[in-house]
């Protein structure tokens, strides 16, 4: 006979927790794998796990009021002809018009103008709002090629060559067919409707040496003038910045999991790849062994929110960040004043990642004339602009606190881990000793 303790409540199971079982009971009576836009909802070590050290009497902090503290990037001066220099080192990271509604690519163009920083087009083309709203465009060469053509590269201020995404790095994109509208098919010359999968690798090289041909054949093409990007996924930033590096790239663009992805499956985006923190520094120690820290940029993206993140990302190393899901959020997306349709969904504001599904209240991961019309572009773009500013007042706020005049002078030295984990993957001290896991050693 079985006897439950009265006093002990019932107890479940860790590894098979709710949402596990839930999975699983999904998976039996449909077949198919779950496929949701955003980024991994696990916890991995991130920004949170470090802590800068302010000046105090072995170095001075800056008079905010008086001092200055500059925040401009220069992103190409390796090898462009016309670099660009934004006004802050915060840029917008690419989201296919497509994946977004029109409304919401507007918006970006115009929330980053408004700032003095650069957005980025995304796979399946150029839309003329979007350049014409947008100051500094970065133009992404997607392994699909789609939209694709010599004229809007020439229109674009830089390019951005996409290997791999911190969502799925090694993997494809998607886009379902009830987000391909007449202009979505028309821009990527594909049949309504249909279900579309981007490739997971370009069709015409097969390793970096043919990525530094296809680097080459860009520069050929717009004169020498634009500075070309190499996206990668966090899986192994050492080599993969390295190869970059070597095949001629001006710019290594560096995506850890935490960064979003418009759809793809959910088994891809919760365990392919590496937390943004573990891929900085092996980043940063390749362009150093190269020679080439500072001369070649790198720019991280990957679950970056604040100002501080901003700051924790600069002093590992990076010239500059890349925001895509603070940024919609900015926007308005999971906003809690639709809370009532997102619960109509199945779903409640700031859990909404069935992005695929082209049902977005807020109106920016659609395609529904009705609810894209819900986004106010101009207004929008407003909030963007203003969470732009204040990420950068944030990030301004710590490097003087720091006694650093420029952003880019914040530095390793000047932050603590408060993990193990995070001590070891961004290499700095744990808080209180001066040592990290594997000092000495990469």
């Amino acid at each position: 006979m079985s006897y439950h303790n009265p006093f002990t409540p019932p107890r479940k199971s860790a590894t098979f927790d709710d949402h596990t079982l839930a999975e699983i009971r999904r998976a039996a009576a449909t077949g198919i794998y779950d496929i949701r836009g955003a980024g991994t909802k696990r916890k991995v070590p991130h920004f949170d796990d470090l802590l800068f050290l302010g000046a105090s009497i072995s170095r001075y902090p800056l008079e905010g009021y008086r001092e200055k503290c500059d925040t401009t990037v220069t992103l190409g001066t390796r090898f462009a002809r016309k670099p660009i220099t934004l006004k802050t080192p915060i840029t917008i990271a690419g989201m296919s018009f497509g994946a977004l509604s029109g409304n919401a690519k507007e918006a970006l163009g115009r929330g980053a103008t408004i700032a003095g920083t650069s957005t980025t087009t995304g796979d399946g083309g150029m839309t003329d709002e979007e350049r014409g709203h947008s100051q500094t465009l970065v133009y992404q060469y997607l392994p699909s090629r789609y939209g694709m053509n010599p004229k809007d590269l020439r229109r674009a201020d830089a390019i951005e060559i996409v290997v791999g995404q911190g969502a799925k790095p090694g993997g494809g994109g998607m886009l379902l067919g009830q987000k391909i509208s007449d202009r979505v098919a028309n821009m990527r010359n594909l049949p309504k409707g249909i279900d579309q999968r981007s490739a997971c690798r370009h069709p015409d090289w097969t390793g970096p040496d043919d990525l530094e041909i296809k680097i080459l054949e860009l520069r050929e093409i717009t004169d020498w003038e634009k500075p070309i990007y190499v996206k990668v996924g966090g899986a192994r930033p050492y080599y993969d910045t390295a190869l970059a590096v070597k095949a001629g790239a001006d710019v290594v663009v560096l995506d850890g999991m935490q960064g979003g992805t418009a759809a793809t499956q959910d088994v891809f985006i919760e365990n392919v790849g590496m937390p943004t923190l573990a891929c900085i520094r092996p980043a940063v120690q390749a362009l150093q062994d190269l020679g080439m820290h500072r001369k070649v940029q790198l720019i991280v993206s990957g679950g970056i929110r604040s100002g501080a993140d901003v700051a924790k990302a600069l002093a590992l190393g990076a010239d500059a960040v890349a925001i895509g899901t603070a940024a919609l959020v900015a926007l308005g997306d999971n906003d809690p004043k639709w809370e009532e349709e997102y619960q109509k969904l199945g779903t409640t504001a700031g859990a909404y990642d069935d992005w695929h599904e082209g049902k977005d209240p807020a109106g920016i991961t659609t395609q529904d004339p009705e609810l894209a019309a819900r986004l106010d572009p101009a207004a929008a773009g407003r909030r963007l602009a203003n969470y732009l500013k204040v990420m950068t007042l944030e990030a301004q706020t710590i490097a003087r606190a720091c006694g650093k005049n420029h952003l880019h002078n914040l530095e390793p030295e000047d932050l603590v881990a408060l993990t193990m984990e995070a001590a070891a993957m961004a290499q700095v001290p744990l808080a209180g000793t001066n040592w990290f896991p594997g000092k000495g050693s990469f």
